[in-house]
């Protein structure tokens, strides 16, 4: 028989706005794992089930699971002298 476990995988997720409008969404500890919306919620749905679908098919492949431990996120302002 089977084992069956439960386990909740956490990721960071990163929206940007689309030039088109909408939201583009990637979780960087997932390569190729991103989407996009045309509204905020859309986006946050679609990269739920993006995140789910990667994860099914490394669990197919019979491979690890990533899991993302802690991620820190900061800007970064650098001065620059531009001619035009």
């Amino acid at each position: 028989m089977q084992k069956v476990v439960n386990k909740i995988y956490s990721y960071s997720v990163f929206y940007e706005l689309a030039p088109e409008g909408g939201y583009f969404a990637m979780v960087p500890a997932l390569p190729g794992c991103h989407t996009q919306g045309e509204n905020f919620e859309e986006a946050e749905k679609n990269i739920k089930e993006a995140i789910e679908l990667y994860l099914e098919s490394l669990i197919e492949r019979k491979e690890k699971i990533k899991e993302e431990f802690k991620s820190l996120q900061g800007i970064v302002s650098v001065p620059m002298s531009l001619s035009y």
